[in-house]
């Protein structure tokens, strides 16, 4: 698995500028507003949300095709938006699975063979084209979800029971605890995005991210943390929610307002 991300990154120096710009930009700026601001745009992040879950489900798990990956991301994000707070909690869950999957997975995934080692003069062969780019990206991501399938049929069960107990804690948490539940969601959301895009960008520039977070991942696991903590303690102290007026404060000011308008007329 790491063999295959290791070879893209070596043929990231091929791939059309376009192709790791535009999606690297677009990432950090979407992960910064989700990051610092997702609380108080809940409807927003839902939305967001509910359209990356629901297009990666629908790559990754149905058919690995566009246009099934497109309907089911527009499905759920109409339904995030509908159910919001159960969205939210679910998507708590999901999340608290995925990391959960990745800790107890790790040993798994290292010892499923990668894909063919990049040749040695790949940097120095023509760049390709935008269409080329996207077809190798492919290539590579239908790579890493074979590996991916491969280290969860080798996982024993009670690994899965320990990821779907995790799972419907954070569903439970999300449900008592709504308002810290959503802050934390897009707190991790937020970070991961700005990982992806981060490491795009660096791919542009020649450098070799991947490579760096396999040497030391001790010290970025603990910057992709503190980033996370930050993140929920920032949005729950300023993305505080306004209480709506209730109908007794609204009937006053309206009968005040009444009021001022008779004796400024009379």
């Amino acid at each position: 698995m790491l063999e295959v991300l290791l070879n893209f990154e070596r043929a990231a120096g091929r791939l059309s500028p376009v192709v790791l710009l535009g999606p690297g930009v677009a990432a950090v700026l979407l992960g910064l507003f989700v990051w610092l601001g997702g609380l108080g745009l809940r409807k927003h992040l839902a939305a967001v949300a509910g359209t990356v879950s629901g297009g990666a489900c629908g790559f990754f798990l149905i058919g690995r095709n566009a246009l099934t990956a497109a309907a089911l991301a527009a499905v759920a994000a109409v339904v995030a938006i509908i159910f919001e707070r159960l969205f939210i909690a679910i998507l708590a869950g999901l999340l608290a699975a995925v990391v959960a999957f990745v800790v107890l997975a790790a040993l798994y995934l290292k010892d499923v063979p990668g894909g063919a080692p990049a040749k040695p003069g790949a940097a120095q062969t023509p760049a390709l084209s935008i269409r080329e780019s996207i077809e190798l990206m492919n290539t590579y991501v239908l790579d890493c979800s074979e590996r991916v399938k491969q280290s969860c049929s080798r996982m024993p069960m009670y690994n899965w029971v320990i990821i779907l107990a995790v799972a419907v804690v954070a569903i439970v948490a999300g449900v008592a605890l709504w308002r810290f539940a959503s802050a934390l969601s897009c707190a991790v959301l937020g970070t991961t995005l700005i990982f992806a895009g981060m490491i795009l960008l660096l791919m542009y520039k020649g450098s070799a991210p991947i490579g760096a977070i396999s040497q030391k991942p001790p010290f970025y696991g603990t910057v992709f943390v503190t980033m996370a903590a930050f993140g929920t303690i920032e949005q729950l102290i300023l993305c505080k929610r306004k209480k709506p007026k209730s109908k007794k404060t609204k009937k006053q000011n309206e009968s005040g307002e009444k009021r001022g308008q008779s004796w400024r007329t009379s």
